[in-house]
């Protein structure tokens, strides 16, 4: 069988050039960030638990670009200029998002010429206010509010608060100790008190990282406080 080594030629041609063509794409370089607000407090979250999507209008594109939320509420995407819808997917997050019908979330218009911060404005259930952590006698304490923010038919009651120590920054589910107090068993949510016995480290440090958190009744994501490091 004869080989035509111009067809060959012309094939190994093209698939260069589509090959170049492909690697000479621009890389994203739009800076878009912002962080979770309620009436410009920030909302801290477990990080990377809380997922939000991009959708960039046109090029055929369908698809999601995905991205989680980091613990102090921030977040951060490169993209290319032109315009996108931001969203955070229903039933995420220790707050409500607007939503078009039920279960169908609305989206914001995102418009990137270059970097752009756009913060997040959501309603959370419950704010997390007042709070004090110390440490003495090898354990640390914590004192705070619990305040309702959402009071209407889409309330919901207290699961559980807790507090959580750590020896790095990530403090939530990355903990070394933790506390737990019932929602029930809150007397007053204007001044709740949680105490947990510092562990021993190896190697020793002399502070630890802690943070409270509130566990809302059928809500898998948790709201807590700005993360506070302690020194004892």
């Amino acid at each position: 069988m004869k080989i035509n080594i111009f067809s060959i030629t012309s094939v190994l041609l093209v698939v260069t050039l589509v090959a170049c063509k492909k690697d000479n794409y621009k890389e994203p370089s739009a800076q878009l960030s912002g962080q979770l607000q309620y009436k410009g407090e920030v909302i801290n979250v477990e990080r990377n638990q809380v997922p939000f999507q991009l959708y960039q209008y046109g090029y055929g594109k369908v698809g999601a670009i995905n991205g989680t939320f980091a613990q102090d509420g921030s977040y951060g995407a490169l993209l290319f200029n032109g315009n996108y819808k931001l969203l955070i997917p229903s039933g995420q997050g220790p707050f409500l998002w607007k939503e078009l019908a039920p279960g169908v979330p609305d989206s914001m218009g995102v418009t990137m010429n270059g970097n752009q911060t756009l913060n997040i404005e959501v309603t959370p259930y419950y704010m997390i206010r007042n709070t004090q952590i110390s440490a003495a006698g090898g354990k640390v304490t914590a004192t705070f509010k619990a305040d309702k923010i959402i009071q209407d038919a889409n309330a919901k009651d207290i699961e559980r608060v807790s507090l959580y120590i750590n020896t790095g920054q990530f403090v939530g589910t990355d903990n070394v100790a933790a506390a737990d107090m019932a929602g029930s068993a809150i007397a007053d949510p204007g001044n709740i008190s949680l105490q947990v016995t510092v562990p021993t480290f190896t190697p020793a440090q002399n502070y630890v990282y802690a943070r409270v958190g509130i566990k809302i009744a059928n809500v898998e994501d948790m709201i807590f406080s700005p993360l506070m490091k302690v020194s004892f």
